[in-house]
């Protein structure tokens, strides 16, 4: 590390890269929406068998979220995010290839590369809560964590015209071919820029100190993957977890705040067309705007959170505010039941978007609860939960539509989430901070003679 007076700002150009790689990340997910409908006609799928190649990702990705997390605590973030990005992107340039199977073939191969990229994936937020620990002191932290959480509505606005475009002037092909291309090139920028704070060759002393002596976690990563033996995550330290009650209010906290994300992303523009008789073209465009709000609500939550936290407030409060606040600024989704004028209806579900930006900061609060032995597998276990709510989510509203022939009661259920998540942060996680694991005892002579003298 070279010598200076004035701290370098690595960190940022750390942070950049986790925002764009969290953009690409979601771009990639996106792909086979934008996509589906050409696709559709193109291989003469049926709106069932692409309901089940669009649910692919989703079991694979809450499926890898454990496995992801202990590859990343037994050989560090670099090295497994840098394979995760190259190769859910070899997977997403494959699926441009389909087309030259047969339909039956094709359908299979779809599906299965659908779920390789969902598991490819899965290595990816808890190495962003990760890198984010180990690079930034606590103070800054949540904006850090606001800022890479809020790439994935960045991502709807920017690339889904630009995947629009592709698909329109050059056929389905090619959107994974060019977003699968630009994922790769990408994994090769990550292995350069990419190391932790104290390997890192453009860090300077007084950047260490400042992020070391602020709560970075700055040697979690040292050493691993150089020939030295990493023990992975005992198996005890999940049962520790998943008997902590700050941490199970915290993971139902994001199951809720996932089940309002999925809303979004998969009934919102049905909603548009079928309930509110917008055409698709219009209901494509409208659907941006809760995102562009979604986008600012998610770095405006952050930032408050560390400026809560900069003015002397406990790390617990400057976390929770912004989170419980959002979150019934959230609940306002059931108001479009009440409201018929248009823009209302869109100002709501904008106003509604908004506030779950505004109190998105689980992964703020994971990388300040994480054990250092486990933060990689601590973050995928969070993970888990929060996306089980991409898979029930959408099978519940559907059913509520399907049954009352309406959306009022879907947007209840959307509110209700926000309101238990609101619940949970006010009444089961109690203070926000760092758990620490109890080693499991270690059977030997040692405690075995110590065991005897106590029992005696």
């Amino acid at each position: 590390m070279q010598s200076t007076q004035k701290p370098t700002h690595v960190r940022y150009l750390i942070l950049l890269m986790l925002f764009l790689v969290t953009t690409i990340n979601y771009a990639d997910r996106a792909t086979i929406a934008i996509a589906g409908s050409s696709l559709q006609k193109d291989l003469g799928i049926d709106a069932v068998t692409l309901g089940y190649i669009f649910s692919a990702f989703g079991w694979a990705y809450v499926a890898g979220q454990i496995p992801g997390g202990w590859l990343l605590d037994r050989f560090g973030s670099k090295k497994i995010y840098a394979l995760s990005i190259f190769t859910w992107s070899l997977f997403t340039v494959l699926q441009g290839y389909v087309g030259e199977f047969g339909m039956s073939t094709a359908v299979v191969a779809l599906f299965m590369l659908r779920f390789l990229v969902g598991l490819a994936e899965a290595p990816s937020f808890p190495g962003n809560a990760r890198i984010v620990a180990a690079w930034f002191p606590t103070a800054e932290r949540g904006t850090a964590s606001a800022i890479f959480n809020s790439a994935q509505y960045f991502a709807t606005v920017l690339f889904a015209p630009l995947m629009g475009w592709i698909v329109y002037s050059f056929g389905w092909q090619h959107v994974f071919i060019v977003m699968g291309v630009i994922g790769i090139i990408f994994s090769g920028i990550w292995l350069k820029v990419i190391y932790s704070p104290r390997q890192h060759p453009m860090i300077n002393d007084a950047e260490f100190k400042h992020i070391a002596d602020n709560g970075g976690m700055v040697d979690m990563d040292q050493d691993k993957g150089k020939g030295t033996k990493a023990d992975g995550p005992k198996w005890d330290y999940i049962r520790q977890l998943l008997t902590n009650r700050m941490m199970l209010g915290v993971y139902l906290g994001q199951y809720c705040i996932n089940g309002i994300t999925y809303f979004f992303l998969t009934w919102f523009p049905v909603y548009l067309v079928q309930e509110r008789g917008m055409t698709i073209l219009k209901a494509g465009f409208i659907a941006s705007l809760p995102a562009i709000c979604g986008f600012i609500g998610g770095v405006l939550g952050g930032v408050i959170s560390d400026y809560l936290l900069r003015k002397g407030h406990s790390l617990t409060f400057a976390r929770k505010a912004p989170i419980i606040a959002g979150l019934l600024v959230s609940s306002s989704i059931v108001a479009c039941n009440y409201v018929d004028v248009e823009w209302m209806v869109v100002g709501f579900m904008a106003l509604a978007f908004f506030g779950k930006g505004v109190g998105a900061l689980g992964w703020a609060v994971v990388s300040d609860t994480s054990p250092k032995q486990i933060a990689g597998l601590s973050g995928g276990l969070f993970n888990t939960f929060g996306n089980i709510a991409s898979i029930t989510t959408p099978i519940v509203i559907g059913y509520i539509i399907s049954s009352t022939g309406s959306f009022k009661w879907a947007l209840v259920f959307v509110g209700c989430n926000a309101l238990v998540a609101v619940f949970s942060y006010l009444v089961i996680v109690g203070p926000i901070k760092r758990v620490v694991l109890k080693e499991p005892p270690v059977s030997g002579p040692e405690t075995n003679n110590k065991l005897s003298q106590a029992h005696s």
